[in-house]
This record gives structure tokens, sequence and C-alpha cells, in this order.
């Protein structure tokens, strides 16, 4: 992987005037609009160009909203999980390089204190705008499948410590991984869905039956499926067919080329529909950053040409995704429509998120996050809440 590309394009100018985005392929939540436009006045999208509007010709791109990533760990050579604010503010920073103007910081399994003492700075972070809540990865996750998660610092997900790590993040969190088939599991998912935080199965080892006795209680988002979990049997379907049958969850999909087969991704888009995935990185520390040594919580990792591998053991740690990449994979390796893309890396997460009333599309009203991409869907510019954070530099 590169640094942050200087070349593209990173300087930061505030919006004085109003602009028109013009003449490009605007993506909808009522389809692709040719020749369309987007007008910006401030912050927000609104309906009508005032007549001291800038015109802004976008001919030959698309234009769709800001990605809204509810799982990433970092990025930049920053870590959400252990870094300073202005650490974790750069790696932020790297992402909406990238297009991702929401985002949701992760953490990974750690001491509870430790995660309690994280979820206060994060807390701070998101009050202020910059992120958008809490996700917490772990600690209440199962052993058999923990992936790049300290087996010496799990724990089962009993309902009090869930509640210590809900009440540190001041209202911020938004969701918590649980393996729900471990012991307080199901009471843990109605603890969360009392409280409005997204209850996650993932890293679980759970039954078919066991995977349904958790939704029923109020889980409604699979944790980057089909990693981290038994695979699809004929005679034991596990968590994966529970996951994808039932409406009411969202699936996360990780678009690298690594975590997935093609045929597993069309797979979770023909079962689920494209209005119940969300595509999200999982990143960590080397996103939009170079090859080399990290720290995974307490775990090292060892990147090499972009993939993350735990050092002992080979596992997959995450990755080095950003969003414009995996936007990009599923229009031109999967052969995804654009607008089924735009809905599971925007309004799906957003909607996710309950936010979908100010990002995850291109409406009037609501925040002025939009990415422009190219006719072969490399990222050109990136505009969050009416700055251009990548300027595009068009005409």
């Amino acid at each position: 992987m590169a640094a942050d590309p200087g070349a593209r394009g990173t300087a930061r100018s505030t919006t004085t005037h109003p602009q028109v985005l013009t003449g490009g392929q605007v993506v909808l939540p009522t389809g692709t609009v040719p020749d369309g436009r987007v007008v910006v006045d401030g912050t927000r999208i609104t309906a009508t160009a005032p007549e001291n509007a800038q015109v802004i010709d976008v001919t030959g791109h698309y234009v769709v909203p800001g990605f809204v990533d509810i799982h990433n760990h970092g990025g930049g050579g920053a870590s959400f999980t252990s870094g300073t604010v202005e650490e974790v503010l750069k790696g932020i920073h790297t992402h909406r390089l990238h297009g991702t103007t929401t985002v949701v910081a992760s953490t990974v399994t750690g001491d509870m204190d430790f995660l309690a003492q994280r979820a206060g700075l994060l807390s701070e972070l998101a009050e202020q705008g910059d992120i958008a809540g809490i996700h917490f990865e772990g600690p209440f996750i199962s052993p058999c499948r923990k992936g790049a998660h300290s087996e010496a610092l799990l724990r089962d997900p009993d309902p009090a410590e869930v509640r210590k790590l809900v009440d540190a993040a001041r209202g911020q969190a938004k969701m918590v991984t649980l393996a729900t088939e471990l012991p307080g599991g199901v009471d843990s998912v109605r603890l969360l869905a009392e409280h409005g935080v997204i209850a996650a199965i993932g890293h679980t080892d759970a039954t078919y039956e066991q995977t349904v006795e958790a939704i029923e209680a109020g889980a409604t988002v699979a944790t980057h499926l089909f990693n981290a979990m038994p695979t699809l049997g004929h005679r034991a379907p596990g968590p994966i067919a529970a996951l994808l049958e039932d409406e009411r969850i969202t699936v996360e999909l990780i678009n690298d080329g690594t975590h997935l087969h093609p045929a597993s991704l069309q797979l979770a888009f023909h079962h689920a529909g494209a209005g119940r995935v969300a595509f999200i990185t999982d990143a960590m520390d080397a996103a939009g950053f170079v090859d080399g040594t990290y720290m995974l919580g307490p775990l090292e990792v060892e990147v090499s040409e972009g993939v993350a591998r735990l050092v002992e053991g080979g596992s997959i740690a995450g990755s080095t995704l950003t969003l414009d990449r995996a936007f990009k994979r599923a229009v031109t390796v999967d052969g995804l429509p654009v607008e089924d893309v735009v809905a599971a890396i925007s309004a799906n997460p957003a909607r996710l998120l309950g936010m979908d009333d100010t990002v995850g599309s291109l409406e009037p009203g609501k925040d002025a996050d939009v990415v422009i991409l190219d006719e072969h869907f490399d990222l050109k510019g990136v505009m969050r809440r009416g700055e251009w954070v990548v300027d595009p530099q068009l005409g």
C-alpha cells in the first residue's frame, strides 16, 4: 500500500459561496440521473441554486453520497483503539481522503478498564462530530473464532459488563459485537436493544438455532458475514444461513478480495438483497498507509502487499481497505449495479445508525457529503459538510 496519495489533491478549502455540481451522473435513492446536479449551500444540499452559485462541471463523472463506515479500527498509521486524540484524528482524516465522510470508531478486545477509558476518549470525538460513535468488537467473543483478538482478554458477555462499556461511552455507543451463544449473550442482546445500541452477531461459534434465538432477542447486524464464524453446511447451516434469511439483519461485508470470494459476496447480495448489505473496511492502522509491522491491541501484525496477518498464527488481522477501493471493486470486479453499491456503502449503514435524516444520500436538506468518481470509478473529489477534503479541481 502506498501512503496517502498527495498527488490526487488533499487541499481543504471551506465553501464560502454556494456551488452547483452539474453534468455528471448523480446517484439518488430513486436511481441514477444522467446530466444531474447537486446544489450545495453552506454545509447542506439544497433544492435550488442561488444566483451567485459557482458552477462546477462534473461531466463524465459519477456523483455519489459520502461513504459511511460502521466498522473501522484506524488508518494512516493510527489506531482508534490505542492512539492519542491526534492520532485518531489522523486516522479519521485518512479515511476521509478516500471518501468516508462518516465513520464509527471500532475498538478491539482489551482489558475492561482500558476499554472504558478508550470509550471516554472516543465519546468526546463523537460529541464533537468527528466520528459517528463507537463500536466495541470484543471482548465478548468466542475463543473458537477469536481471529485477531487476544484470547487471554476474552470474556463471556455478562450484561453488567456490557452495560459498563455502554455507560462509559456516554450515549455514543453505536454497536457491540457479541458471540451470543456464550453465557449471558442473549440477555446482553436484550440489554443493548433496550438502550438503543446495535447488537451485532460476530466472532461466533453459534449454531443456526442459537443465532435465531439471538435475532429474536434483538440482534440486527452480522459482523463481517462469513468471517470468524462457522462455514455454511448443508446439515448444520450455522449462523450464516440464519443471518442471511432474516429480514431484520444487516450483513457487513469486507470487499477487499482477501476476506471474501466474489461468489460469497454474490450469495450475500442474492439472499439478503441490496437493501440489507453494508460494506465495511474493518480497517486497521495500515489502511491508506504502508506495509510493515503494526500492533492490533496487544497483538503484532505484519502487513505485506496490503494484507494484514498476525505474526503469530497467520490469521487475517482486519484489513487495509478503504471504501473507495471497495466501491470500485464492487462495480468493476463483482459486476454490481452502481445503485446497489451506493446503497451498501452509504444509504444502508446510515439508516442502520439512525442517521439517514442527515447522511447517506444526496437529497436536499442533508449534509453536503459528496464523493466524485471518474468513469473508471477512481476517486477524484470528496466534500464533507460543504468543505472540499479532496478538491476535484474540475471546471
